[in-house]
């Protein structure tokens, strides 16, 4: 592993200097993918892990397209975010909030998983799930921020022009 010299620019990120090695690690260790899931896994395990780790964890699962531990990584993202914000478990009680506070940096955070699950739900070929959460992501981002419509028109079936 990289010494704690190795990821001083990563200042930004409010993690223990170990913890920030470790993903600075798996970063630099991309061509090696055992190696790089290795360091991954570290941080995930690390008695210190944080909301932030598990964000750069399921990033780094989805850009891997494992995503079968990024949906798992993804879904403990948005736990800790719905337990920390008290939001409701259901739809219709999630909504509304989700509408008002989309700006929030933790609610960004939840919609930007969420968004991240449908895509990885629809590369797992869950498509009725992904259809599911791209529409109700539409309803509560007008502006097509996170991402809904991309989904929507990926896995809706186009009207082939040569008929």
């Amino acid at each position: 592993m990289p010494s704690p010299l190795t990821a001083p620019h990563l200042s930004w990120y409010l993690v223990p200097p170990d913890l920030k090695d470790l993903l600075w690690a798996a970063a630099v260790s991309w061509q090696d993918e055992a190696q790089a899931d290795r360091y991954i896994q570290q941080a995930i395990d690390h008695p210190a892990t944080s909301l932030d780790v598990l964000v750069s964890a399921y990033r780094y699962f989805f850009y891997r397209h494992n995503d079968r531990m990024a949906q798992q990584i993804a879904q403990q993202v948005l736990a800790l975010v719905a337990e920390a914000e008290d939001l409701p478990q259901t739809w219709p009680a999630l909504q509304p909030i989700l509408r008002q506070r989309r700006t929030d940096p933790p609610i960004r955070l939840y919609l930007t998983a969420y968004s991240a699950l449908g895509m990885m739900l629809a590369r797992l070929g869950e498509v009725d799930e992904a259809q599911a959460i791209a529409g109700r992501l539409q309803s509560v981002d007008d502006d097509n921020e996170f991402g809904a419509k991309l989904i929507l028109d990926i896995l809706s079936p186009q009207e082939d022009d040569d008929d």
